[in-house]
C-alpha cells in the first residue's frame, strides 16, 4: 500500500486548503468529501475534481481509509468517533476534542480498533520551528528557564463571513489559536507540568465585518482575554498571552530564555519565518543555514504547508511508526489548553493530569521524504 484515501467532512473555510496542498505529499489522496450542507460539499467536490458524498456514505466508503474533520469545534468529537466505529483512522483540525474525557474515549476506541488518531496543527513541523527544535537540541542558547508568547489581535469577526463558533464554547483565543502555541512549546520543550491563569471578556456582543452578514450582532460566550503561566516539567516557565480584545501591540511572537542566550520564535500559526538566536549583543539570523523544505513560500509570499501533518501519519500507518502529530502530543495540549481556561475561571493554578513525549523532529532530509515532488 503506498497511498491512503482521505475523505474530508466539513467543507468549510479550511477544506480548501488541504485539498489544495494534499497533493505535494506522498502517501494521501483525497477522493471524497461530504458536508451537513449537500450543496457546500458538491460546490467543493467540482471545485478539485473530487466525488461528493453524504456523511453516512463517506463513512462507509471502501475507498476511504482516514475520515479528515474539518468540522466546527463542538461536533469534533462526534464526527471523529463515528469514524472510527465506521473502521477509519481519523485526523481532525484543531482542537481534536474539547476536554480531556473525550480525547481519552477516542484513544479507547481507536487503540480497540487498531486505529490511528491525529490531529492539526502541523505548523510545528514547519522549517523555522523545526529549526528552533534543532537549536535548542543541539544546546545553542543552553537550558531554557522562562519565556513569553503571545497571540493577541482584535478578533475573528472582522474577516470571517460566519464568525459565530468562534465565540461559542470551543472557540475563543485559547482554543482556536492557542494550539497552535502551545503545540509548539511541547515539541521545543516537553509536555506542561501545571497552569495558572486570568481570564475576562472584552465585549458581550461583537459585530461583523465582511460578507452578506455584515453590520450583525453575535453574542460573545467565552473568554476573549487569556494571560497564563505555563510551568513545564523540564522546570521552564513561560507566559502566554491570548486575546481578541487587542487593536495593536509590540510583543514577539515567542521568545525562549536559555542559560546561555534568547531564541526568537516567528508565529506558530505558520510554517516559515525568522528564527534569531543571540550571539554576544546582537543577532544572528539562522533560518538560511537550515535548507528545510518547509520554510519555502509557496503560497501569497508564506510557507503553507498544510496536510503535512495528514501525509506524516498516513505514512506513518504504512511504515508502522509513531506518527507526529498524535494523539497522546495532542491530548496533553488540549488538557493544557482547558486547563487555562479552567484556571481563569477558577483563579487557582491547575495540575496538568495527562503528559506525553515529544514528537520525533522533522529534518530537512525525514520533511523530503513526505513530498510527492521536489519543491523548487
Amino acid at each position: 500500500m503506498t497511498e491512503l484515501g482521505i475523505g474530508v467532512i466539513g467543507c468549510g473555510n479550511i477544506s480548501a486548503a488541504y485539498m489544495r496542498h494534499a497533493p505535494m505529499f506522498r502517501g494521501i489522496g483525497i477522493r471524497a468529501c461530504a458536508d451537513i450542507d449537500g450543496e457546500a460539499a458538491k460546490a467543493r467536490a467540482a471545485e478539485f475534481g473530487l466525488r461528493s458524498d453524504t456523511v453516512k456514505d463517506l463513512l462507509a466508503a471502501d475507498d476511504i481509509d482516514i475520515v479528515l474533520n474539518l468540522t466546527v469545534p463542538d461536533a469534533h468529537f462526534e464526527v471523529s468517533a463515528a469514524a472510527l466505529e465506521a473502521g477509519k483512522h481519523v485526523y481532525s483540525e484543531k482542537p481534536f476534542v474539547l476536554g480531556r474525557a473525550d480525547g481519552e474515549e477516542l484513544e479507547r476506541s481507536a487503540a480497540e480498533r487498531g486505529l490511528r488518531v491525529g490531529s492539526a496543527p502541523d505548523t510545528f513541523l514547519g522549517g523555522a520551528h523545526q529549526l528552533a527544535r534543532h537549536l535548542l537540541d543541539s544546546g545553542a542558547v543552553g537550558r531554557i528557564t522562562s519565556g513569553a508568547c503571545f497571540v493577541q489581535n482584535i478578533g475573528m469577526e472582522m474577516w470571517h463571513p460566519n464568525p459565530d463558533f468562534f465565540f461559542k464554547p470551543g472557540g475563543g483565543p485559547v482554543l482556536d489559536l492557542g494550539p497552535y502555541h502551545i503545540s509548539n512549546l511541547v515539541q521545543l520543550l516537553g509536555p506542561v507540568a501545571r497552569v495558572g491563569a486570568m481570564s475576562s471578556r472584552g465585549r458581550e456582543s461583537r459585530v461583523i465585518g465582511s460578507g452578506p452578514r455584515s453590520g450583525e450582532s453575535i453574542d460573545v460566550k467565552v473568554a476573549t482575554t487569556v494571560h497564563s503561566l505555563l510551568e513545564f516539567r523540564s522546570g521552564a516557565r513561560v507566559m502566554f498571552g491570548a486575546s481578541w480584545d487587542v487593536h495593536q501591540h509590540g510583543h514577539s511572537d515567542m521568545e525562549l530564555y536559555g542559560t546561555e542566550g534568547t531564541l526568537h520564535v516567528p508565529d506558530p500559526n505558520f510554517f516559515g519565518g525568522e528564527v534569531r538566536v543571540t550571539e554576544g549583543a546582537g543577532f544572528a539570523n539562522l533560518t538560511p543555514l537550515w535548507p528545510h523544505p518547509f520554510s519555502v513560500a509557496n503560497q501569497d509570499g508564506r510557507a503553507n504547508h498544510r496536510a503535512a501533518g495528514l501525509a506524516d501519519m498516513a505514512l506513518a500507518i504504512i511504515e508502522g511508526r509513531p506518527h507526529r502529530c498524535g494523539l497522546g502530543f495532542a491530548l496533553h495540549v488540549i488538557d493544557t489548553l482547558t486547563s487555562i481556561l479552567r484556571s481563569g475561571e477558577e483563579n487557582a493554578f491547575i495540575e496538568i493530569g495527562t503528559t506525553c513525549d515529544r514528537p520525533a523532529p522533522l529534518d530537512p532530509e525525514a520533511a523530503r521524504a513526505l513530498l510527492a515532488t521536489p519543491l523548487p
